[in-house]
């Protein structure tokens, strides 16, 4: 079984996915950027402030479901800038109280919208 996740506390979903798939005992949520969910558009400049909203974004699909940072097992970090890892890695671990999740981070190309930032991840259900 699997069940469509859509939370008004994140951005809708900019192209033919789900914001978040609840299936098995996890939660998978998609790649967030750094968009704002009342307008859809990217504020956030710099890498440091988009992580940010990125973070908030995350946080607000798992609150819909009743669940924390404490409850991500897995998290993927996609970067346009590696130089940018420190001051991005700062940001998330503000984000990740308790025991932090198995992480990859990767330099990619490009992301959608010019962002610098993207974060997936995947959470336990209660």
């Amino acid at each position: 079984m699997k069940a469509r996740i859509d939370t008004s506390d994140a951005p809708a979903a900019i192209g033919p996915y789900s914001q978040a798939i609840k299936a098995n005992g996890f939660l998978f949520v998609s790649g967030q950027i750094a968009l704002d969910p009342k307008t859809g558009q990217m504020d956030a400049v710099d890498a440091v402030a988009q992580t940010r909203r990125v973070m908030e974004n995350l946080k607000g699909i798992l609150s819909s479901q009743g669940l924390t940072f404490e409850d991500v097992v897995k998290t993927t970090i996609f970067l346009t800038d590696i130089t940018d890892f420190s001051r991005i890695n700062d940001v998330y671990a503000s984000y990740m109280i308790g025991e932090p999740p198995a992480r990859s981070t990767v330099q990619v190309a490009a992301l959608p919208r010019g962002a610098k930032v993207e974060i997936e991840l995947i959470a336990t259900l209660p």
